[in-house]
């Protein structure tokens, strides 16, 4: 592991498992915007790279609210285009700047990686998928504190629908994408109503939405939930079949 400065000095963390170059995957933490850094997500990093045999480059992003949208999905499609990696990863928040760089890099005419991995990701600024409220209290991710990092990120209403990669126009040219949900998550419905719009495309995708788990699950979850476990290893085994084609 070795932490480096990227483009415009951009904090990074890269992991590799070996020696020899593995297909690179950069990362965006979760954190609603506001919180996380290289070290909350430090052990998933390792764990990615350890376990779907692929180096891994994580992103401190600036956060909000002191520097609110598009600031962090500037830091991360700047590194896009900086490391060119064969796939991007997020969990949550990381999830969104994932597929929001993706698409600033579609519609700037630059590559895109061949693969995006979202987990619980949030694509909805608008909350209005019916999970935010059926999920939204008494689980991991609450929605009165949702809708205050959402403002933090994007303090006009106004910018939230342009800035929410479900409600796109088109999604034509995005990267083939593994979409991973949880059952009792506030963000359910975005996630999957996102990877429904992406397969319309013609993308390849491959999406499953966990039964029992809460937002977050990828994070440590593993630890204390047998169910956490074995979604972990469903996920890694996906990426690593899907990187490794």
């Amino acid at each position: 592991m070795e932490d480096l400065r990227g483009p415009n000095g951009i904090p990074l963390r890269h992991y590799r498992p070996a020696e020899q170059p593995r297909p690179l995957v950069v990362f965006a933490h979760g954190g609603a915007f506001v919180l996380g850094d290289l070290d909350t997500h430090d052990r998933t990093c390792r764990r990615i790279a350890d376990i779907c045999d692929v180096e891994v480059l994580a992103v401190d992003y600036r956060l909000a609210p002191e520097h609110p949208c598009p600031a962090a999905i500037d830091d991360v499609a700047a590194v896009l285009r900086w490391a060119r990696p064969a796939a991007v990863a997020g969990d949550s928040a990381g999830g969104y700047l994932a597929t929001m760089a993706c698409l600033r890099l579609r519609d700037a005419g630059d590559p895109v990686p061949g693969l995006q991995i979202l987990i619980c990701p949030n694509t909805d600024l608008t909350l209005s998928q019916p999970s935010v409220l059926d999920k939204g209290a008494g689980h991991a991710l609450d929605a009165d504190f949702l809708a205050w990092a959402i403002t933090c990120w994007t303090p006009d209403p106004a910018d939230r629908a342009p800035a929410s990669p479900l409600l796109a126009p088109d999604l034509h040219g995005m990267p083939d994408a593994l979409i991973v949900t949880a059952e009792h998550d506030a963000l359910r419905d975005e996630g999957d109503a996102y990877a429904r719009r992406l397969a319309q495309t013609g993308a390849h995708v491959v999406h499953r939405q966990e039964p029992g788990l809460e937002h977050g699950f990828i994070q440590n979850m593993d630890l204390t939930s047998p169910e956490a476990a074995a979604a972990h290893k469903r996920l890694f085994d996906d990426i690593a079949a899907l990187i490794h084609r």
